[in-house]
């Protein structure tokens, strides 16, 4: 029988990508997503791209009897988690919103799950957890630094957690720190849908050049990269929920209860390279203007993620100007009137 896994936001925007990979490797995949920051309909697109039809609870993790009723339901053998807020600068304005529901979630969701027998999990991280650092490329050895911001604070303590349990209770654990995801599936039928004004760069990019935005402005032209601009690791989604996959393989058959990996392309492109590859996937000149540095924005980072590669058994597979071109592509369907993730 296919194993089954539950992933927890698996709505959203990574959550969903990797509800379709998982579908396509043959396990049986149930969501639950709260639906604050996705719709119901991405449902429905993940089915016209698998041919499969996706057991969806709509609901809270941090709702416990709701929890141990659908593990008392549901005969489940993973756990992908996903389901957090996510936009560093929301979480400097509301710190107690965050450590409610990323650190108040993830304890709720591992309880329920030691309470039924279910002790193997995939975490969502982040490389925020290594801070402003001056080493690129950066590997999992890298020290953990103190957080910038209330949601990286969180992704620190929920790894720390996991780790303990890993160690005292039986739990298998893999936490994925990823860069910058971006793009969308090539169908076009799932994709980033931020609510309101996007917090990420691609986002606002094909906004600006669909005309909902002004014009885009670059925060600093005067660090020490290149040409100036921030540098970051630009990973296509699909890739990511590619890793999710992997990672899943081997945390139900691992030995050791506890692991780490990093995942990105290895390549550090700058904001303006990004732009440049925007208008060469687009065939369209993006309005934009250089402003004031952004507080807490990390001058230049990018991933070592040969650990992946080489216990994972995962690679990435498309470049920038992929990511480029499927952004722009699902830019188009949601201004025809199409929504998702």
């Amino acid at each position: 029988m296919n194993k089954t896994i539950l992933v927890t936001g698996g709505l959203g925007y990574i959550g969903s990508h990797t509800v379709v990979e998982l579908q396509e490797n043959a396990y049986d995949v149930i969501v639950i997503d709260d639906l604050s920051n996705s719709s119901k309909e991405v449902a429905e697109r993940i089915t016209a791209i698998t041919k499969k039809p996706v057991k969806l609870y709509i609901s809270d993790i941090k709702h416990q009897h709701t929890l141990e009723a659908m593990f008392e339901h549901e005969s489940i053998d993973g756990v992908i988690h996903f389901a957090a807020h996510k936009a560093v600068g929301e979480s400097v304005q509301e710190p107690f919103k965050y450590y409610a529901n990323n650190i108040g979630g993830m304890t709720t969701l591992l309880k329920v799950m030691h309470q039924h027998n279910v002790n193997t999990i995939v975490f969502s991280s982040s490389c925020t957890v290594y801070g402003d650092t001056n080493r690129s490329p950066i590997n999992e050895t890298h020290p953990v630094a103190e957080a910038i911001s209330p949601y990286g604070t969180t992704k620190i303590i929920c790894e720390q957690i996991l780790k303990d349990l890993c160690k005292h209770s039986g739990f298998r654990g893999i936490v994925l720190r990823y860069f910058n995801p971006v793009g969308a599936h090539p169908s076009a039928q799932i994709g980033e849908l931020p609510l309101g004004v996007p917090n990420n760069l691609v986002p606002y990019i094909t906004q600006t050049a669909a005309g909902i935005r002004e014009k885009l402005t670059v925060f600093g032209n005067d660090y020490n990269t290149p040409d100036g601009t921030n540098i970051r690791d630009y990973i296509h989604v699909v890739d990511l929920a590619k890793a999710h996959v992997k990672a899943m393989n081997y945390a139900l058959t691992m030995n050791q209860s506890y692991d780490v990996f990093n995942l990105g392309t290895g390549n550090g492109r700058s904001v303006l390279e990004v732009i440049k590859a925007f208008e060469k996937a687009s065939g369209t000149d993006l309005p934009y203007i250089i402003g004031d540095r952004r507080v807490g924005d990390v001058e230049q980072i990018w991933a070592d993620a040969s650990k992946a590669e080489n216990k994972l058994k995962w690679h990435c597979q498309y470049g920038l100007d992929d990511m480029m071109k499927t952004a722009w592509k699902w830019q188009l369907v949601l201004g025809s009137g199409s929504k998702s993730s």
